[in-house]
């Protein structure tokens, strides 16, 4: 609901949850606000709606099942199934010594390929699906303000007052 009352337009607003979508696939958790706020930027996407959407869709209770996806796909892209095998990879060495050329091939490059696809599916479907919902809801708010307004000009009696 809180997207749904930015008071932006519905490109903006769409744009803005379209570029938090998309940025939450990457692997790159700790600067996903800045990625979606420059991608809205780039977009005229409204700030707010990236950031909601980052939220909404990247956090705690989703990213396994990104990386999961993420993962497989990019390994799929890349065609690894078999190449990396049976070697193992030591992801809390890699992380401690945040050694990122060695935390690079083997981890972040499946994982970056393999967001692009499903990034660039929900981003273009939650595009339109917001853009249209946000344009019914501000159309129905718009004229709900008029008749209001209407009602509140017309007094206790119904009768516009004169001039």
């Amino acid at each position: 609901m809180r997207i749904l009352r930015l008071s932006a337009s519905p490109h903006a607003v769409a744009a803005g949850v379209a570029a938090g979508v998309f940025v939450s696939w990457t692997p790159f958790i700790g600067v996903h606000f800045v990625m979606a706020f420059v991608i809205t930027y780039f977009l005229s996407g409204n700030m707010v709606a990236a950031a909601l959407g980052c939220a909404a869709f990247g956090n705690p209770l989703t990213y396994p099942f990104i990386w999961g996806i993420t993962w497989e796909i990019g390994h799929l892209l890349l065609s690894r199934e078999d190449h990396l095998a049976g070697q193992m990879v030591d992801l809390a060495a890699l992380f401690h010594k945040l050694n990122f050329t060695e935390l690079w091939r083997p981890v972040l490059e499946p994982m970056l390929i393999g967001a692009i696809p499903p990034g660039i599916v929900t981003a273009v479907a939650l595009y339109a699906l917001t853009f249209y919902t946000v344009r019914g809801f501000q159309a129905r708010r718009r004229t709900r303000l008029i008749e209001r307004a209407r009602l509140r000009l017309a007094g206790p009696a119904g009768d516009m007052p004169s001039v």
